[in-house]
């Protein structure tokens, strides 16, 4: 599955991301709330990307070609926490601009290579979780980039949700339909009982709801950011709430 940025522009929105997740945290400070992530404080934010990056850095720079565990979270806190995770982001960034392009190691989602799955699915951990650091800022989050939303959107309909692990699922078959209004891309999502989504990117045929709204919108929504009325929907708004219900990707 050929991702929509380059390795060199997914490792690029990976290095922005964090150091605005990290600036977002650290004027929030550690005690704050994260309304996209309830039950969650700044800290546990930090403390569960910081364990990411450093999970996924081992895969890249050791090569195991199995799946690994992560080592667990650090109990850091404040500005010990804050230069942790600073730490392990830039080590993230650094791995990944020097990995090889024949890089073997393990991965969990089709992707051309090891190092086009591990940029791209780091840069849309860290760009989720930068959002998730500014929703505890008076503003909320800032919109993401338009291509970097369009392919994360990809990753999460074609990638996610085509694994049989999808809990999205209908009793009959149902058409869910995607449409960016400022670039021109469309999925289009054929749901049934027994299969996980099968997602194609065009417009072909009805659709029995549609969600249309600017690539960042969808791609906040469709992670489960932003809520229902950030996009228009058209159709059947039973689909749209069957996916806010069924479609969270977690950690396990």
């Amino acid at each position: 599955m050929e991702p929509i940025l380059s390795v060199a522009e997914q490792v690029t929105a990976l290095d922005a991301s964090g150091r605005a997740l990290a600036a977002a945290a650290a004027e929030a400070g550690f005690d704050a709330t994260v309304p996209t992530c309830p039950g969650w404080q700044v800290r546990d934010l930090l403390r569960h990307t910081a364990m990411v990056h450093r999970w996924a850095a081992g895969f890249v720079t050791e090569g195991h070609t199995s799946y690994r565990p992560e080592g667990g979270e650090t109990q850091l806190d404040g500005a010990e926490l804050l230069a942790y995770f600073r730490e392990g982001h830039a080590a993230l960034v650094d791995a990944l601009g020097k990995a090889p392009a024949d890089l073997e190691c393990w991965t969990f989602l089709p992707a051309p290579s090891p190092l086009a799955f591990w940029a791209r699915r780091q840069a849309h951990e860290t760009e989720v979780h930068r959002a998730d650091a500014e929703s505890a800022l008076p503003g909320g989050p800032r919109p993401v980039a338009a291509g970097l939303a369009v392919d994360g959107v990809d990753e999460l309909l074609r990638a996610f949700h085509g694994r049989s692990y999808s809990r999205v699922r209908s009793e009959t078959p149902r058409v869910l339909r995607v449409r960016a209004t400022d670039t021109g891309d469309v999925w289009t999502v054929r749901l049934s009982p027994d299969a996980a989504p099968d997602t194609v990117r065009d417009d072909d045929g009805p659709a029995d709801c549609t969600l249309s709204g600017p690539a960042s919108q969808l791609y906040l929504l469709l992670w489960n950011r932003l809520p229902a009325d950030a996009v228009d929907v058209s159709g059947d708004a039973s689909l749209a709430a069957l996916w806010r219900e069924h479609s969270a990707i977690t950690w396990s």
